[in-house]
């Protein structure tokens, strides 16, 4: 069972080329019709460099790299068969691009438990910088376990 001890721990960094054709396919996956997202004229046309990363396309990108089933068992002590996703939030600094090399940092940053010890939260922030070192995201999110 993961306690306080667990905050501050990195869950290690990873680095994740975007993929014009992984872009296309998200923007269609999602319903998304705007043309920027999946004709690169079209980006251009907008003034960006090149497709433009949806904003929730980071989450996708932030668990490569990692196993994350390692992560949950055997770093967490959680039981895969009674975890929910909690929440997740982004704080956005700026655009990314297809082409662009991310690099996700990711920490936990809190543990704690509800419901007299019934539900036990474990919380990771996520700082994502593109390959000049510029932030482009921070992302937190929690795993539950009941």
């Amino acid at each position: 069972m993961p306690d306080q001890s667990l905050i501050g721990q990195s869950l290690g960094v990873t680095r994740v080329e975007v993929e014009k054709g992984r872009l296309r396919f998200f923007a269609k996956a999602i319903g998304e019709d705007d043309p920027v997202y999946t004709d690169e004229e079209a980006a251009r046309a907008a003034g960006f460099p090149s497709l433009p990363v949806p904003p929730s396309f980071l989450m996708c990108l932030e668990g490569e790299g990692r196993d994350s089933d390692y992560t949950v068992q055997q770093v967490f002590g959680f039981d895969l068969g009674r975890i929910l996703h909690a929440e997740q939030g982004f704080v956005y600094h700026r655009l990314a691009f297809a082409g662009d090399l991310l690099t996700f940092d990711t920490r936990v940053v809190d543990v704690y438990q509800k419901k007299g010890g019934t539900l036990t939260f474990v919380v990771q922030e996520t700082r994502v910088t593109n390959q000049h070192g510029e932030p482009v995201a921070d992302i937190r999110s929690s795993l539950v376990q009941r």
